[in-house]
């Protein structure tokens, strides 16, 4: 069976738009944190590089996978941002960012989400035409 037929899609993640805004959200997550308090190192200030580290990061891994893999890997990116999305809140309500840190950063994240919900209906369109039925 070709590699073609087997639903491949063998990438390179850093060709991936969604993938590159999706680093520059780690990177400002990470300046971001820099600032929060010692008491945070082990608390939310890591939990928000992980969270945001690891929408690219399933990006990354899934672009080598098979293309069904490669679905759940995008929706797992998304939940991730989600994620992300909620721990910015928390900083913002908890005083540890400014009303402007968290309004630049929830905007990218909002990017960053609507890029993963077009790249998973795209990768779920690409599916669906490439399945045929032979009688």
């Amino acid at each position: 069976m070709a590699e073609a037929e087997k639903g491949t899609t063998m990438q390179d993640f850093r060709n991936l738009e969604v993938w590159k805004k999706a680093h520059l959200l780690t990177l400002d997550v990470y300046r971001l944190t820099e600032s929060f308090p010692r008491t945070e190192v082990f608390g939310l200030s890591i939990q928000l590089r992980r969270g945001a580290a690891s929408i690219a990061t399933n990006l990354a891994e899934g672009s080598g996978r098979a293309q069904a893999d490669f679905t759940r890997f995008v929706q797992v990116a998304f939940g991730s941002a989600c994620e992300v999305e909620y721990q910015l809140l928390l900083s913002r309500d908890l005083a540890l960012i400014t009303p402007e840190q968290y309004e630049a950063a929830i905007t990218s994240v909002g990017e960053v989400k609507r890029m993963l919900n077009g790249l998973l209906k795209r990768v779920q369109h690409d599916m669906r035409s490439h399945c045929t039925v032979e009688v």
